[in-house]
């Protein structure tokens, strides 16, 4: 299983040719305690930096973006009846989403978790 990260904070984990996408703990303390979460029905094809789904703070409303091309073949409905679950593990088991792997050339556009860790060392 290999793990990516991108500029928006987005973390895909890839293992065979399925993608698990949630949000970095970065992005979750940005947001501070989560209220909401909406997210894409299994089927929904998307482009890479299409909108993926939706997470509401107590501070903000904020998109979650594909970092690949794909179709989601399942959502995490755990996190709409327990948003806060993205507060307690958000690389864990608060993933958002998971799809096929529609164009593995993408991951080149993406971050490992040291590149990461340097990134948002800048921000």
């Amino acid at each position: 299983m290999t793990t990516y990260y991108s500029k928006d904070h987005e973390w895909i984990s890839i293992e065979g040719g399925t993608a698990t996408i949630g949000i970095t703990a970065y992005a979750q303390e940005q947001l501070g305690d989560v209220v909401y979460v909406e997210l894409p029905d299994a089927g929904k094809a998307l482009s890479q930096g299409d909108e993926a789904a939706v997470v509401e703070s107590v501070k903000a409303a904020s998109e979650v973006y594909a970092p690949i091309d794909g179709e989601v073949t399942e959502a995490n409905d755990v996190l709409a009846d327990e948003p806060a679950k993205v507060n307690e593990d958000p690389e864990g088991a608060a993933w958002f989403i998971k799809m096929t792997v529609g164009n593995e050339g993408q991951l080149a556009d993406l971050m490992d978790e040291a590149a990461y860790k340097a990134y948002i060392e800048t921000l």
